[in-house]
């Protein structure tokens, strides 16, 4: 799996990013429930420390440490910027804004990975390409209906933390591609996790100390593991998979997945309907990957 056929890069690329994005578009829903007991960066940093041991278990079991110390720190500067600086900016923003707005504007990480990987990894803005970014940008649109979003000047600040975020996951995306060119996968998503904590463990401990924590119960604990092992090792794993088989520009697309799953278990357990621009949205993303992977 690590090491897949040129034929089968292709399809196992994108199933990858699609896997991870479809995690993440269920996360909101444990998250919803887990943050009402648990701060947010105490929350990261839970995410990171069950990433980290996780992915430490299997990469000691497989004896596959192979990093110089130049790749080490190379690594945990992409990790900084992805799982310190670019988390920290969504729960913020979240904070300060809504989960419509939120939804929204991160909906621009696929347009800044394209603009990213041309400029570090010198990918070719291609016209089928712009023409696979514009389709899926219109399905995600019609999933998310922007109608349900807030512009006012109140959410300022917490909009611009969202764009931050936005610009910053795509910045991590094109350069998890350029460091696992030399190291693997599994190596690369652990180093990275690490580099996540240098921010979000100040912050985390700022958190409890001035807030303290609920009493968690079996269902938020369980929670806690899912979001840490399923959400963050398994889910890292598989999206920074796809950017290492995938051009940046057509991995970048498989995001668009996660509000459509995230809109589909609304319907399941939120009892909200699905509505006829869900079903064109969907489609439209479907179209979106299918000419993306031809690129």
């Amino acid at each position: 799996m690590q090491n897949p056929s040129k034929t089968t890069k292709p399809i196992w690329g994108l199933l990858a990013g699609l896997s991870a994005a479809a995690i993440w578009g269920g996360m909101y829903v444990v998250s919803k429930v887990v943050m009402q007991v648990v701060p947010p960066f105490t929350l990261i940093v839970m995410r990171l420390v069950l990433g980290i041991l996780t992915l430490a278990i299997i990469v000691l079991a497989r004896k596959s440490w192979k990093v110089t110390p130049r790749q080490f720190w190379a690594i945990f500067g992409v990790g900084l910027v992805g799982y310190g600086i670019s988390l920290g900016f969504q729960f913020v923003g979240t904070n300060l804004s809504t989960a419509a707005n939120g939804a929204l504007v991160t909906s621009a990480t696929p347009a800044f990975v394209l603009l990213f990987a041309a400029l570090f990894l010198a990918e070719k803005i291609t016209r089928r390409r712009l023409l696979a970014l514009g389709i899926a940008t219109l399905g995600v649109l019609a999933v998310i209906d922007p109608r349900n979003t807030n512009l006012a000047p109140g959410f300022f600040w917490g909009n611009l933390c969202l764009v931050a975020a936005a610009l910053t996951w795509a910045l991590y995306s094109v350069l998890i591609r350029k460091v696992t060119r030399t190291t693997d996968v599994l190596t690369t998503t652990l180093i990275a996790f690490l580099g996540g904590l240098p921010v979000c463990l100040p912050l985390g401990g700022w958190e409890v100390a001035t807030q303290g924590l609920h009493p968690l119960s079996l269902g938020v604990v369980g929670g806690i593991l899912f979001i840490g092992i399923i959400s963050t090792a398994l889910a890292m794993v598989l999206w920074n998979t796809a950017f290492a088989v995938l051009d940046a520009g057509v991995a970048s697309l498989t995001f668009f997945a996660q509000p459509v799953v995230g809109s589909l278990l609304s319907v399941l357990f939120l009892n909200e309907a699905i509505t006829p621009l869900f079903v064109i949205g969907g489609v439209l993303i479907g179209i979106s990957l299918l000419i993306s992977s031809k690129a």
